[in-house]
């Protein structure tokens, strides 16, 4: 599947952070691959005012929720554990937005 990686990020970031951006997009990805039926995906990731931003967004099928499975749901709880919030948007066949903002301090 095509994906695109746009990274702005000015130095490295705490290895807590960075340990949860990685989960963060690789569960996405995987969730793009496995149930979303995604035909291309973007990540973009910027840390900018001392937050990290993580966005993975998928053109598949949609329909994803934190409620359906723990995967996503595990992913909130470690950004939550950090001091940030998880957001899922995915409309029925529209495709799915995940993203995910962790303080970088």
């Amino acid at each position: 599947m095509p994906a695109s990686l746009e990274l702005s990020l000015d130095r490295r970031l705490p290895e807590a952070v960075e340990a949860a951006g990685y989960f963060v997009a690789g569960e996405a990805l995987t969730n793009a691959v496995k149930h979303a039926h995604a035909r291309r995906v973007q990540v973009k990731a910027t840390c900018q005012q001392q937050r990290l931003t993580i966005t993975i967004s998928d053109n598949g099928i949609g329909g994803a929720t934190t409620a359906a499975g723990s995967g996503l749901r595990g992913l909130g709880e470690r950004v939550e554990a950090l001091g940030g919030r998880l957001s899922v948007s995915s409309p029925d066949t529209r495709g799915t937005t995940i993203r995910a903002e962790l303080p970088c301090e």
